[in-house]
């Protein structure tokens, strides 16, 4: 079907953030800090601090846009980002909702090679033409995926004002 696409509600959500977690924790990997990638990450990020009782959580944004309709060639992280000093010798997870080019996981992996012991990958949905293969997955997809924080259109046009 050229429709099909894959659903993602908020308790398959919590079904995911389980099932990732106890990945990890069969892996024997303990993160000391979970970097989330903004905006899809928060949520899981949140939840595998919960799950994996870490309680240092840390955040990074990545655009691939730079105004409207203007792409680049390559993500950029946006300030504020984590100082390298305090990522120093830890042990990284880092979550994202789905690796799609995995070019946003990519670059933030790039960014913690040289600080971190030990930097691991952890995405609710795993596309096949990624360029990075995340080490926790919670499903393969190559179907056009429905998060259930943006099937719905926003209750604000930040552009223009609109309430929806």
């Amino acid at each position: 079907m050229a429709d099909e696409r894959e659903i993602l509600t908020y308790d398959l959500f919590g079904t995911a953030v389980r099932d990732l977690a106890q990945q990890v924790v069969d892996s024997g990997y303990e993160p000391d800090l979970v970097l989330s990638i903004a905006r899809g990450g928060l949520g899981l990020g949140m939840g595998l601090g919960y799950a994996l009782d870490v309680k240092n959580l840390s955040a990074v944004n990545v655009e691939f846009y730079t105004g409207v309709d203007e792409r680049l060639d390559v993500p950029i992280m946006l300030p504020p980002t984590p100082q390298a000093v305090d990522l120093s010798g830890l042990r990284v997870l880092i979550a994202d909702d789905v690796a799609d080019s995995g070019r946003t996981l990519e670059i933030v992996q790039e960014f913690c090679a040289d600080h971190v012991a030990e930097a691991r990958t952890a995405v609710i949905y795993e596309k096949p033409h990624t360029v990075v293969r995340a080490d926790y997955v919670w499903r393969r997809t190559d179907l056009w995926i429905n998060f259930p924080w943006s099937s719905e259109p926003p209750l604000v046009d930040r552009r223009g004002g609109r309430a929806h």
